[in-house]
């Protein structure tokens, strides 16, 4: 018989894996994104032919999520959906290095996106069985934190290459080998861990059918913050605009903000943990900081606004998700994500689109858009606080 001992050390082994795949995940398509507007231009394509592309991938990647969380609850199939979903992804990016024109590049970016809907939902659902033994905040923590690391040194691997040798196909192409490295790590972890949910020693105390009211509650408030929470995209573009902060310490702003949510993601999820969903609160009306301070500062103010942004991220990325998994049965988990990421990711691009629309009329309309959109949420995390405090007490 097990002990809780030995139970806890393979759950973390099993967070670590799947953290060390998802650093080769992020370092090959963080990589692939941070140049494929530049590559995009190359290849004759439009401004409106980026934006159009670029928005048609985010749709299929929260739309998708829907169906692929569903599916991996009904058949009990989540490594082979999850499997499946990496092999996309991670094939479409080095692939870009053959595209001949925009419309073979469109469709690889796309499918970019569809491979990370697909392995979303049921990874996550397998990686909170592992939770269950170490703590949801923690093991959704270290994993965003190994996450955010490769979202970091993949871009500047790509910068690497473009410095040394000046060509966008051969920077595609050297992402093969942290994509394979990935794929390589997903089937040893497929291997030693066939069947995640014997982690999970003992079941949440909730209901097995449906999904909680607490979960929709819950799901409106994190729509609220995403909403009002800009992509940095906008974010540079006001930095260039303004010149508050100079094109060559955008990108390092960029990597300040990517460690800050690495290191708030190992922070915030002990402390959720330690101190359950309230925590939410406090981080919410301090993130919210960010958008006058980015869009209003002068340099050293708009880049602690950018490291506020960061730390933002790392609450998105770790307290956010780790909350999902006791307010839901543990037969609909991957359902309950794949719901959770889409409507979060919906209420994000509607949110994007207001505040772009709100920035060309008033940037001061934009920064009380964002502020106001946050600051809503909190009222929203109070009530399922109260209601979430007798499932997490039940769920330990």
């Amino acid at each position: 018989m097990r002990t809780a001992a030995v139970s806890r050390s393979r759950a973390l082994k099993f967070v670590l894996m799947i953290g060390a795949l998802s650093f080769f995940a992020d370092f090959t398509y963080e990589g692939s994104r941070s140049i494929l507007g530049p590559y995009l231009a190359l290849l004759q394509a439009s401004g409106a032919t980026v934006a159009i592309v670029t928005g048609l991938g985010e749709l299929a990647q929260y739309g998708l999520r829907l169906v692929s969380g569903r599916t991996a609850d009904l058949t009990g199939r989540f490594w082979p959906i999850t499997i499946f979903g990496y092999v996309v992804q991670m094939l479409s990016v080095p692939a870009l290095a053959l595209a001949g024109n925009w419309p073979t590049a469109a469709v690889l970016i796309i499918l970019e996106r569809m491979g990370r809907a697909i392995r979303n939902p049921p990874r996550d659902a397998m990686l909170s069985h592992a939770a269950k033994e170490i703590g949801y905040g923690w093991a959704f923590g270290v994993h965003e934190a190994m996450d955010q690391s490769g979202a970091l040194f993949g871009p500047l691997a790509v910068a690497t290459v473009l410095a040394w040798r000046g060509e966008y196909r051969l920077a595609f192409a050297a992402l093969l080998v942290p994509g394979l490295i990935c794929l390589a790590l997903l089937l040893i972890a497929r291997w030693l861990y066939p069947r995640p949910e014997e982690m999970e020693v003992e079941v949440p105390n909730v209901q097995a059918k449906g999904l909680p009211r607490v979960f929709w509650v819950y799901l409106a408030g994190a729509s609220l913050v995403a909403a009002g929470f800009a992509d940095f995209p906008l974010i540079a573009y006001h930095f260039e605009k303004v010149d508050s902060v100079s094109a060559e310490w955008v990108p390092i702003a960029y990597a300040v903000a990517m460690a800050v949510s690495g290191t708030g993601s190992l922070v915030f999820g002990r402390l959720f943990d330690r101190l359950g969903i309230g925590i939410l609160v406090p981080l919410t009306l301090l993130t919210a900081l960010f958008a006058p301070l980015v869009f209003w500062g002068g340099f050293w103010v708009a880049l602690l606004g950018a490291a506020l942004w960061g730390l933002g991220m790392g609450v998105h990325e770790s307290i956010i998700p780790a909350a999902v998994a006791p307010m839901v049965p543990r037969q609909r988990r991957a359902s309950a994500y794949g719901l959770f990421t889409a409507g979060y990711g919906l209420f994000w691009f509607l949110g994007s689109a207001g505040m772009g629309l709100l920035y060309d009329w008033s940037v001061g309309a934009a920064v009380v858009f964002c502020v106001i959109a946050e600051l809503t949420a909190i009222p929203v995390f109070l009530v399922v606080r109260h209601e979430y405090a007798a499932i997490r007490k039940d769920a330990q």
